[in-house]
């Protein structure tokens, strides 16, 4: 790898989200990075945005990888084959981005780790949210001690996705390829409670399907109680009418309160310590942003860390073990639906269905539409 050339990376799946990762990489917004090759099995996707930043297109990763110098890739298919890209990708020897959730199933996951250590592969979970203006200030809180002991966390995902959304693609809301609100919508916040709270001891879900014709839940509840003793909630719906309303995470201790609100974790809406400090004075108005949509700004965040971690060996922030434990607690909450019981964690799930019929090391060549 050149120290001095910009690092090349390639995406696999060109569907929805390849357009908020392609203008970032494609578009020179990420210093010491650059698009240099697309893949998709749908031709039509691949070429559409090889066209917009003049790079070679492939309906087939391994022609990808063979035919492109490539510093690092970006897996950005359906949530089911994420699994069975980086086990194809991690003997290539290049550094793998891997969007939400990393996995269906725990199994799966790590089975991902395992493969990238064997090859000396860094990954990286993408969990953008982390990387978010007022998230920063608060996990900056809560390192300094300021709540004291926290005694609740919320997060609130009302979000809008009718049926021409799950109708764009064959395998949104799917058991095999997608799960529901939990595994994609609300995965972001599901790791931000969880990286606040601390380990969980266990959880009770409910759910159903309010609105959308699709397979899994587009709307669930879920009761967490934490190895602290603190207890959590978790609030997601897809079928908020009729747009986007929130995307939100609150904090409780026994010394102090901090909400974050906006439709993408964005804006503080409480910021309130017992011992104030100077700086809380303007804190509402310097941490708060208005992202142009529910993605927000931390993508180029993440790939700035990205990139920081391949050139100068920083640590990263969510790798495979980081983000396994969110999968794990998904995979909880769909036991807990499923068996209408308290699911400890960590679980062997039987009843869950997400990812069933999907082993992704039986089908190391899944497909990869985006």
């Amino acid at each position: 790898m050149n120290k001095s050339a910009d690092l090349r990376f390639g995406l696999i799946g060109c569907g929805r989200i390849a357009k908020r990762h392609s203008d970032l990489l494609g578009r020179g917004l990420i210093k010491g990075a650059t698009l240099s090759a697309v893949c998709d099995v749908n031709r039509a996707r691949a070429e559409a945005i090889a066209r917009s930043f003049d790079v070679p297109y492939f309906t087939d990763l391994h022609a990808m990888m063979k035919s492109v110098d490539l510093d690092a890739v970006s897996v950005l298919t359906p949530s089911g084959c994420h699994a069975a890209n980086v086990l194809s990708l991690a003997p290539y020897g290049k550094h793998i981005v891997v969007e939400k959730p990393m996995a269906l199933k725990p199994d799966d996951a790590t089975a991902m780790i395992t493969a990238c250590q064997r090859h000396r592969v860094l990954m990286f979970v993408v969990k953008q949210n982390r990387l978010n203006v007022p998230v920063i200030k608060m996990r900056e809180a809560l390192e300094r001690g300021r709540f004291g002991k926290l005694f609740l966390g919320t997060v609130r995902v009302r979000w809008c996705r009718t049926q021409e959304y799950y109708d764009q693609d064959a395998w949104r809301g799917t058991w095999s390829q997608d799960g529901g609100v939990l595994a994609n919508q609300a995965s972001h916040h599901v790791d931000l409670l969880e990286w606040m709270m601390g380990d969980i001891e266990s959880v009770y879900a409910k759910a159903t399907r309010a609105s959308a014709v699709i397979e899994a839940e587009d709307t669930a509840i879920a009761v967490l109680k934490f190895k602290s003793g603190a207890l959590g909630v978790i609030e997601a719906t897809t079928a908020t009418r009729p747009c986007d309303l929130e995307g939100s995470i609150s904090l409780l201790g026994e010394r102090g309160t901090v909400e974050i609100g906006g439709f993408a974790v964005n804006q503080l809406k409480v910021w309130n310590f017992s011992e104030p400090m100077d700086e809380d004075r303007d804190v509402m108005s310097r941490f708060s942003v208005n992202p142009p949509n529910v993605y927000g700004f931390g993508h180029q965040a993440y790939y700035e860390h990205v990139v920081d971690c391949i050139r100068n060996g920083t640590q990263v922030m969510v790798d495979g073990r980081e983000g396994l434990k969110s999968l794990e607690l998904i995979t909880a909450l769909y036991e807990s639906i499923e068996t209408n019981t308290e699911v400890r964690i960590p679980v062997k799930p039987r009843a869950c269905r997400l990812g069933r019929d999907n082993d992704a090391t039986a089908s190391i060549d899944a497909s990869q539409a985006g």
